[in-house]
Formats: C-alpha cells, structure tokens, sequence
C-alpha cells in the first residue's frame, strides 16, 4: 500500500486521531521514503486544518501601523526602521485601517517631488477577517486573492491584529527566511581597507558600539533612520 493510500484508510478509520497519524507517518516504514522535512510539512499541514487565525496572528499591540496625516518624512522613518513591505494606515479613529500602503509606493516618491505625495492615491484595499476564521481556509482565499495582508477584527468590528500568507506558511513549512530578517546577513561586512558595507536596519547603539562613535539615538533607533533624518530624503 501506498503512503496516500495508507493516510486515506487512516482517516477513514481514524478521523480526529491526529497524534495517530504522527506516528504512521514517523514509522520506519515511511520515514525512511520521506524524510524529516517531509514529514514536518505533512504534519503543519494536518495542524493547520485545526488552527484559527487567532492562534497565530500578530496582536494589535505588537503592529506597526502609520497614521494618515504623518509626513512622507514620518512614514519613510518607520519604514526604514521595520523593514517591513506593507503597512496598515490608521485614521481618526485608531482602531480603524483604512488601508494598506506598500513600501515600494512610498519610496518612489522620495526621490522625487514629496508635493506630489498623495497617500489617498496609494493606499491599497485592507482586507478584513474574523478571529475565528480557520487558517486552511484563509490560505486559499490569499492564494486566490492573491493578498499578503489581512487586517484580524474581533466581534465588535475593532482591529484584533494582522496576519500575513507568510505567517500561515510558516505553520506548515517552518520559519520563512526573508530579505527583511536581520540574522539572515551580518549587519556589518568589511569589504576592505575602512570600507564597510553597513545594514541600514543596524541600531545606532550596535554600531556605536562596533566603530566607536556616539551619535545618539533618541530621534530614531537604526542607521537608516538616523541617515534620513540628516539627508531629509531616502539616500542612494
């Protein structure tokens, strides 16, 4: 018998025995044909089916958000800051997204005229999910909708948290490394003599530390926002 073979004679003898299932997919028999990875993705994919957008989601007070009436300055700073490539924008209201502004269609601009800056223009459609919606289905609804954002609202309609495709990918796959994760590369490189190329996304105080310097970082906490708020403007 085959392993989707045995998995459906499984379920149809076994249906919420999921720790059952572990262990025939962990058995020698089939082990030794998958591999551990393979095997760590079938069981994030049996987990996820039982998990809500609750379970994992990213809580209201640990996302970064931007207000509409910040500068282009103010955004840039934040984003330079974070890494991150979308961000949810707050209104009056600061329980309330009224959009998503991508990184890239802010950054166009810092180059350019700032006048000709209109946030309304670039906001993005927020998307909005329950807490209670289950994550399998949630995924195929990114793939289809091909969003990579959705704002979480609780049961009074009020911003609970966000939740990204990575973030449900990452349940089956495990942890997704990105451009944006800071362990991924060092921080600091020395090409040569005095040359180094410097991450933008370095905190001042660790790079105060590596060259000795003192700049102070009251106004902004990495070396891309401190160059920002020198240049006024994104540097090349």
């Amino acid at each position: 018998m085959n392993l989707v073979a045995s998995i459906k004679s499984f379920f149809q003898k076994n249906k919420n025995d999921s720790e059952g299932f572990y262990s025939l997919i962990r058995s020698e028999k089939w082990s030794s044909l998958l591999g551990k990875d393979q095997i760590k993705m079938i069981e994030g994919v049996i987990e996820v089916s039982s998990l809500q957008v609750r379970d994992i989601m990213i809580p209201r007070s640990n996302m970064i958000l931007l207000e509409d009436d910040m500068s282009i300055d103010q955004m840039l700073q934040i984003i330079i800051n974070s890494g991150h490539s979308r961000f949810p924008v707050i209104g009056d209201n600061k329980d309330e997204v009224i959009g998503i502004l991508l990184a890239k269609d802010l950054l166009r601009f810092s180059q350019t005229n700032k006048a000709d800056f209109d946030l309304n223009n670039c906001l993005r459609t927020a998307t909005f999910i329950p807490e209670s919606k289950q994550l399998q289905i949630l995924l195929k609804e990114f793939r289809k909708s091909r969003n990579h954002m959705a704002i979480v609202v609780d049961e009074y309609g009020r911003t609970a948290g966000l939740l990204t495709i990575e973030d449900v990918l990452e349940q089956i796959v495990g942890d997704i490394e990105d451009e944006y994760d800071p362990e991924d590369l060092p921080m600091i490189k020395e090409i040569g003599h005095k040359k180094y190329i410097v991450e933008a996304l370095i905190r001042i105080e660790d790079f105060n530390e590596y060259f000795e310097t003192e700049f102070l970082d009251e106004d902004y906490d990495t070396l891309g926002g401190m160059l920002i708020k020198m240049q006024g403007k994104l540097p090349q």
